[in-house]
């Protein structure tokens, strides 16, 4: 007998998606599961980028594998840009034509006295608004200016809107990981199958 996948299977399949992108500056191999169980493997040669992004996929309970060479003799803005356009665009197709999303998604996450915000809307109006307050110049081997940009082109290849914002903490650490554990959690919910069709009043995203 043969048997064809329902509609209702096909929401339940796993979202998956696979990114190459090699440049003059990075060349990047990345794999994603948006159905995960928060499993990653992060090498991008940048420690406190690794520590972020897997943050970001355990919480966010997402499946990732992410390696990058990139020219750090130079410094670590190609990698962190980089990988985030990656992560970005793997994001996007893995959310396809975004059928049946719950696509908004709110979350605040503490980290001891820390406090951030994220707001998510995976319409496909790529906008970032992103205030962290940071104050070093530097965490590990990251510039702090960094870390906002690298939220900026997550929603940007991504094609979603993010509105990311530190409502209180006096350690950049904890303030950095608060605002990537808070956007976990909204993108978890954003991108949750609830069924249904495109939940715009538009009729489309």
């Amino acid at each position: 007998m043969t048997t064809s996948m329902t509609n209702a299977d096909q929401a339940r399949a796993p979202r998956t998606a696979r990114v190459e992108r090699k440049t003059n500056e990075t060349d990047i191999s990345l794999s994603l599961c948006l159905d995960g169980r928060g499993e990653a493997d992060v090498q991008t040669g940048v420690g406190f980028l690794d520590h972020l992004l897997t943050s970001l996929a355990c919480h966010a309970r997402l499946d990732l594998t992410l390696r990058c060479i990139g020219d750090l003799r130079v410094d670590d803005h190609h990698t962190a840009e980089d990988c985030a356009l990656a992560l970005g665009a793997a994001i996007n197709q893995a959310l396809g034509d975004r059928v049946g999303l719950a696509r908004f998604g709110s979350a605040y996450a503490p980290l001891d006295e820390s406090l951030s915000r994220a707001v998510v809307d995976l319409a496909t109006r790529p906008i970032a608004v992103i205030d962290l307050g940071l104050t070093r110049e530097r965490l590990g081997e990251l510039s702090c200016e960094n870390i906002p940009h690298v939220l900026q082109s997550l929603a940007s290849a991504g094609r979603f809107t993010l509105h990311v914002d530190v409502l209180r903490g006096s350690n950049d650490h904890h303030r950095a990981e608060s605002a990537f554990k808070a956007l976990a959690l909204a993108l978890r919910a954003a991108a949750l199958c609830v069924g249904g069709g495109v939940n715009s009043t538009k009729g489309s995203l």
